[in-house]
């Protein structure tokens, strides 16, 4: 199992093996200079012993890339496929048929690939096997693919899918022999010019052969006509050109990578700064919910104490009433008791006189 992506949506490149007897995983660690990580890719294994990863995604690009690991080696290489140019697709589906592997549907964010597509492993040579129209349900990601014999005759049985909607047709293609030595398409004069050369070369050595002097060139391009020996310096100046240019790349991406891993080592300590702050912001804001019930329970003791103060005031001046009411019936009492009384010099006259009162 190569890449995907992880539940946090992290894109990945590693492999894993699962031993089908022990059912138990392991991580294998592969050499360098394999795919970029990448998910909604195709897997084959090829020969029982290489597995071919095409296209596939990241969050922002779709790839039509082609890369062989050596199950025995566990080394990655990057073929040098020929034929037909191959669009970016991702969540398309393969199926193998003896060398050939078949590749249906897929998308690059824009809209469905509407060609089947074929790869000779042997050879390395891309072709496209039919086309359907844009709407077609062939043309959509996340279909089911697989190869099987029918009547003898391998065929490839595609379901469902989506594309706008889901799909529930099935399709049968019935595979034809193809003559996969020669590219039908040739990207530019350099690719021309070697493949004129090797394919002379390949002429030239299985000629000698009596299973393969049949051998015959495609309509697009003629062995014939091919002069290896004029194009060879051109050739091998734009190779030239091209390998400084993959040096440059290649320094660049392993820049990219390294800072790549230095964002990645920030993250991780952004990471971790804001689970500390989670935890920190968790802690205040108990203790502001703590807060804020100490301040409602204070709330309520002084509206209560606020109400006892306004009875406390009410209470005075009844009291005040009162003592005024009292300092009033004293005087009263002392006002009558004067009027009453003769005094001391009446009480030596010895007046006998007493009061209704007394």
């Amino acid at each position: 199992m190569f890449g995907g992506e992880d539940n946090k949506r992290r894109l990945l490149n590693d492999l894993h093996i699962l031993d089908l007897e022990t059912m138990m995983w392991e991580e294998v660690k592969s050499e360098k200079g394999g795919p970029a990580p990448r998910y909604d890719h195709s897997a084959a294994v090829y020969a029982d012993q290489y597995l071919l990863i095409f296209g596939g995604s990241s969050h922002s690009t779709c790839f039509n890339d082609l890369y062989l690991l050596d199950l025995q080696t566990l080394e990655w290489s990057q073929p040098d496929a020929q034929g037909a140019h191959i669009t970016p697709r991702s969540g398309h589906a393969g199926a193998m048929i003896d060398e050939n592997w078949y590749i249906v549907g897929g998308g690059d964010n824009a809209s469905g690939s509407t060609d089947t597509v074929v790869i000779n492993a042997s050879k390395f040579v891309w072709s496209v096997v039919t086309s359907v129209s844009a709407r077609d349900p062939l043309a959509c990601e996340g279909l089911t693919l697989c190869s099987t014999t029918v009547d003898g005759e391998k065929v490839l049985i595609a379901f469902g899918g989506y594309n706008g909607k889901y799909s529930n047709e099935i399709f049968v293609l019935k595979s034809k022999p193809r003559n996969l030595v020669q590219p039908r398409l040739l990207q530019s004069a350099a690719a021309a010019a070697a493949a004129a050369s090797v394919t002379a070369a390949y002429a030239v050595i299985t000629a000698t052969d009596e299973k393969t002097r049949d051998i015959v060139a495609t309509d697009d391009f003629d062995i014939k006509r091919a002069q290896p020996a004029s194009n060879s310096k051109k050739f091998v100046a734009e190779i030239d050109v091209l390998n400084g240019e993959n040096g440059k790349l290649a320094a660049r991406l392993a820049e990219v990578r390294d800072e790549n891993s230095k964002l990645k080592d920030k993250l991780d300590m952004t990471n971790l700064s804001y689970g500390e702050l989670a935890k920190e912001l968790k802690s205040v804001q108990d203790q502001l919910a703590a807060e804020g019930s100490r301040c409602q329970k204070l709330e309520s003791q002084i509206a209560a104490a606020r109400k006892r103060l306004e009875s406390a005031g009410s209470l005075e001046n009844e009291l005040e009433v009162l003592h005024q009411h009292i300092s009033q019936v004293e005087e009263t009492i002392a006002t009558t008791q004067r009027r009453k009384s003769g005094g001391v010099w009446k009480w030596v006259a010895g007046s006998t006189e007493v009061s209704d009162d007394e």
